[in-house]
């Protein structure tokens, strides 16, 4: 009788970008240490416990990396295939999340889903599949987008819902990383100038339209043009904001020894992260900060450029969608937390507390790491001697 062979074990080895690596990692190392800085006196207030909020931000990590393992093992035509369902069902979560009875105000703001454990805001899933559905949409409308304007303006009707929905929450902020995505990736897709040109303009028109009849946001607005004229009201946040920055001067306080933190600076751990950051690390925690979004920006692009040329214009896309997102989204929340823009409450991409954003956050990442691997398993497959452009 023939001997039965055992089948081979599943291997998958994983080729990543040690740099990429590096990056990721010291984001999340370095913003939970700040995390636990920035919370443990609102721990000990709320339930006796200094460690309430560091724990809770370990366990967003851990299941944060489990999902991003999930990411990285999925190829990239699963996501090809099953992205724009996806979407649609994320847009879905937008209406549930304003069903009175099931979304769960904070701070005047309708933007979260309770699940058990944890409470998740939808606004990040839909940021998430929108860099899916848009790379996507590019990849296949590749000659309208190019050459007329349905291709441009079509998908900004479904956006423009989805904008409208986050802005009943409200929350104006995600709307604005959402639509700054969606035009991004359409202009490297190779939208016309002109009408690219036409169609920023009037977005931005209907942005400060949003502002100027909101009276809650053009408060904001008037109060970041000179808070000290009401430092104790309206001017409040980024007072204390600035006074962060001021006490930091080059290296800081101390890791621990910050003050703002304690009672003065609101959400110190989560939109304010990058205050407490300047005050305890000073201009050089600052500058490393910059300097490491900065390269993960730049890597998630030239993952970009080396997908592109290897024919892959879906996963090519969705590389420049995530660092479209990452990158916006690290400057408005450094550039509120400086006094540059209006308060937005945007978090810090992989550093400020959340379970829902911490989550997406490494699912994203984990995306640039699979269209690595797939480009880096391609590339060395080629016959040798074969060059391409």
């Amino acid at each position: 009788m023939k001997r039965r062979e055992k089948p081979a074990p599943f291997r998958f080895k994983l080729h990543t970008d040690p740099l990429l690596v590096c990056v990721s990692f010291s984001l999340l190392l370095i913003g939970f240490v700040m995390v636990s800085s920035a919370s443990l006196h609102l721990g000990a207030k709320i339930s006796d416990d200094v460690f309430y909020y560091p724990m809770r931000q370990f366990i967003h990590m851990t299941l944060g990396l489990i999902a991003a393992t999930f990411v990285v093992y999925r190829p990239m035509h699963f996501w090809r295939e099953y992205g724009g369902r996806a979407f649609l069902f994320s847009a879905a979560l937008l209406l549930i999340v304003l069903i009175p009875g099931l979304g769960v105000k904070v701070n005047g703001s309708t933007r979260w889903l309770n699940i058990p454990g944890f409470r998740i805001q939808v606004s990040e899933i839909v940021k998430f599949f929108t860099v899916i559905f848009m790379a996507n949409y590019v990849t296949k409308q590749q000659k309208d987008v190019q050459e007329s304007s349905t291709g441009l303006f079509k998908p900004l009707g479904l956006f423009f819902v989805v904008s409208f929905l986050l802005l009943l929450e409200p929350d104006f902020g995600s709307a604005v990383v959402i639509l700054i995505i969606v035009m991004g990736v359409m202009f490297l897709a190779g939208a016309r100038l002109l009408q690219f040109g036409a169609l920023l303009s009037g977005v931005g028109v209907l942005a400060g339209m949003l502002v100027y009849f909101s009276p809650y946001r053009w408060q904001r607005v008037t109060s970041f043009m000179d808070p000290w004229a009401d430092p104790l009201k309206t001017g409040f946040q980024l007072v204390q904001a600035l006074i962060s920055f001021g006490r930091g001067e080059w290296f800081g306080v101390g890791l621990g020894n910050g003050l703002q933190k304690l009672f003065y600076l609101p959400e110190a751990h989560t939109d304010f992260l990058f205050s407490v950051i300047a005050e305890e690390l000073g201009l050089v925690g600052v500058l490393t900060i910059i300097g490491l979004f900065a390269t993960f920006v730049w890597k998630a692009f030239a993952i970009g450029v080396a997908a592109e040329k290897s024919g892959e214009r879906f996963s090519a896309f969705i590389a420049y969608g995530i660092g479209i997102w990452f990158g916006f989204q690290a400057f408005v929340n450094m550039g509120v937390n400086m006094g540059l823009l209006p308060t937005k409450g945007l978090t810090l991409p992989l550093m400020s507390y959340g379970g829902g954003s911490m989550m997406i956050m490494c699912c994203s990442v984990a995306l640039l790491f699979r269209i690595h691997h797939e480009i880096t398993e391609y590339n060395a497959n080629l016959p040798k001697g074969y060059w391409h452009d």
